[in-house]
């Protein structure tokens, strides 16, 4: 009887492992990855969140609507000069690939600082460091400072520029933030100067 109850065990947890291999117990999707390949062998790939709709959390002080409703933003006067906000990251196709994070910390003597957090669940995660003053009247430009998994061994440029959309309502800020990322891998990083357009 011990036997057939031992043997009815092993053969219970045969199946399990068999069906497992068998029927995934997580399908996630993943987007296909548009990227371009540029004149100096990097490549380049282009995110962008739209305002105010793939907005999902603002912090900043004195803010009269919260986002999301209901949230307290610190009163301490050390967040007095910073803004945190959380968007939903998309492609070049509109497919939502992700979330970023945005953080600006106001300071008199340096200016802005602009740090971006992209997190891509199937590929990995971006950290960015923005200059606050635009190059060219339009797009602020920045470093790949790190990465994870795909991202861990590659460095390059990214830029940010925002792109107003006519809107409804004058009160509504509309339109999208554009970020161009180019980036190579880090043993071969030479970039040219000039970002593609």
């Amino acid at each position: 009887m011990i036997k057939t109850f031992i043997f009815g065990i092993l053969l219970g947890i045969a199946g399990m492992f068999t069906g497992l291999h068998f029927v995934s117990a997580v399908d996630q999707h993943r987007e296909s990855s548009i990227i371009s390949v540029t004149r100096n062998g990097g490549n380049t790939e282009v995110f962008h969140t739209k305002l105010p709709m793939d907005r999902i959390m603002i912090g900043v002080q004195g803010q009269a609507n919260s986002l999301p409703p209901g949230m307290e933003w610190p009163d301490d006067p050390l967040f007095s000069d910073v803004r945190a906000e959380l968007f939903k990251l998309r492609n070049s196709r509109d497919a939502i690939v992700g979330v970023a994070s945005r953080f600006v910390l106001s300071d008199a003597e340096f200016g802005d600082v602009i740090e971006w957090v992209l997190y891509l669940p199937a590929r990995g995660s971006v950290f960015v460091r923005i200059q606050s003053q635009p190059v060219d009247g339009a797009r602020r430009m920045g470093e790949l400072s790190a990465g994870t998994r795909e991202f861990s061994s590659l460095r390059g440029r990214v830029s940010e520029r925002w792109i107003a959309e006519t809107s409804e309502s004058e009160k509504v800020m509309a339109g999208r933030i554009e970020l161009l990322m180019s980036f190579v891998s880090d043993k071969d990083y030479v970039l040219d100067e000039e970002m593609p357009e």
